[in-house]
């Protein structure tokens, strides 16, 4: 599953939106369709969320391309990708904590 979180100008959660339910192996995201809810719900930053079947959380070139994608046009609408969240089994990996976004 692909999940955004919609926060507002103070970072407070407005609401969660599924995204994208994907395959045993794949998830297809369009940037489109992340951010048509974001903007009906007036938020001011989104974080990313997704989950790898794995259970391995290191991102694939896919996650890093994608991500770059939504930063690219959450910068043309006003709406900050704070970060990009991939769980595993147990563990997770933070985009911004690993200095990839």
């Amino acid at each position: 599953m692909f999940i955004t979180v919609h926060l507002d100008g103070k970072n407070r959660i407005l609401c969660m939106d599924i995204v994208s339910i994907g395959s045993l192996n794949q998830s297809i995201v369009n940037p489109r369709e992340v951010f048509k809810t974001a903007c009906l719900s007036s938020a001011a930053a989104i974080l990313c969320i997704h989950n790898h079947p794995t259970g391995d959380p290191t991102p694939s070139s896919e996650d890093i391309a994608i991500t770059r994608r939504l930063k690219e046009a959450g910068d043309i609408l006003s709406i900050k990708v704070l970060d990009h969240i991939i769980i595993g089994d147990g563990e997770y990996l933070s985009f911004v904590e690993r200095c990839l976004l």
